[in-house]
C-alpha cells in the first residue's frame, strides 16, 4: 500500500474536520411519492444519522428515493459469493487503492414502513484505481484483464437485510465521473421476483483528496467531475454516498427499498 504523502495527509485532515465540524454528508432527497410510483424499484442513500422530512400527504418510507440508473457496458454475472473484492480469484493479486468498507441496507416496502429483506442479492463491480475494469479487453488498447475477476463479488443480505462489501475507492476512466455499479436481485423462487440496477457517486472535493495519492496520482487529474457527467446529471445527487473516515480509509452505508 503506498504511503499518504504531507499534501494529501493534510488534505484529508481537512476534510476529516470539516465532517466532525459541519456533520457534512451528501444524502438523497426524499419525495412525495404516490403509490403508483412506488411500484418501481428505488433506492436513496442512508440519511447518516438526519431524520427525514415529515410529509404532508401520505407518509413514504424512508427508504424510498429514485432513481435507478444505467447497468453499463462492464456487468458480468460471475457470481463470485465474497465479502472482500479486492482480489483477483486467478492469481490471489490485490487491487491497491484506498480501504473503502461499503455497507447496503436492503428493506422491502411494506405499507408506509420499510421491513429488512433477507437473501437479496447484492452485486458490486467497479474499475480499479487506474481506472481499468476486471474481464474486459480496452477497445483502446489500453488494458486487458480478461480472466480477471478483481473487484467484482457479490453477498446475500442478511435477517437485517444488510450486505457488506470491502473493496477500494475507485480511479476514473475517460468520459465518466467516479462510480461504482451496484443490482440487487430477489431470487424468483421466492415469489415476485425484483431487480435494482444504479451507481453509486461520491463528493468531488473527497475524490480530489484520494486521487491525490498514489496509486490514483500516477493515472493524472481526472478530466470528468460530478457535474460533467451525463449520467451523473439523471438523478446522481440523490446516489451521492456519503462517506466518513475510517482507519487509513472509509466507510459508507446506502440504503434502498423494493417495493415488492
Amino acid at each position: 500500500m503506498h504511503a499518504e504523502t504531507s499534501a494529501s495527509v493534510g488534505a484529508r485532515a481537512a476534510y476529516d474536520e470539516r465532517v466532525r465540524r459541519d456533520r457534512y454528508f451528501v444524502s438523497g432527497r426524499l419525495h412525495r411519492l404516490t403509490r403508483r410510483e412506488w411500484v418501481r424499484l428505488v433506492g436513496a442513500t442512508a440519511a447518516a444519522g438526519l431524520t427525514p422530512p415529515v410529509l404532508a400527504t401520505t407518509p413514504v418510507p424512508s427508504c424510498v428515493v429514485r432513481p435507478q440508473q444505467t447497468e453499463g457496458p462492464y456487468f458480468l454475472d460471475e457470481r463470485l459469493n465474497r465479502s472482500d473484492i479486492r482480489a483477483d480469484p486467478s492469481d490471489g493479486s490485490v487491487r491497491e487503492g484506498v480501504p473503502l468498507e461499503l455497507t447496503f441496507n436492503v428493506y422491502r416496502v411494506d405499507g408506509t414502513r420499510c421491513a429488512p429483506l433477507a437473501a437479496a442479492i447484492v452485486d458490486v463491480w467497479h474499475c480499479d484505481a487506474l481506472g481499468e475494469y476486471s474481464g474486459f479487453h480496452d477497445i483502446g488498447g489500453l488494458y486487458d484483464t480478461r480472466g480477471k475477476a478483481f473487484l467484482r463479488g457479490y453477498q446475500l443480505t442478511d435477517q437485517a437485510g444488510v450486505a457488506r462489501f470491502t473493496t477500494i475507492f475507485p480511479g476514473w476512466y475517460p468520459g465518466r465521473t467516479v462510480h461504482i455499479h451496484f443490482k440487487v436481485r430477489t431470487d424468483s423462487s421466492a415469489g415476485r421476483r425484483a431487480e435494482f440496477t444504479s451507481q453509486l457517486y461520491f463528493d468531488d472535493e473527497l475524490t480530489d483528496v484520494i486521487h491525490a495519492q498514489e496509486p490514483y496520482a500516477h493515472k493524472g487529474r481526472r478530466k470528468t467531475r460530478n457535474t460533467d457527467d451525463w449520467i451523473y446529471r439523471r438523478g446522481g445527487k440523490e446516489l451521492t454516498l456519503a462517506l466518513t473516515p475510517r482507519g487509513r480509509g472509509y466507510a459508507g452505508t446506502f440504503e434502498l427499498g423494493l417495493e415488492m
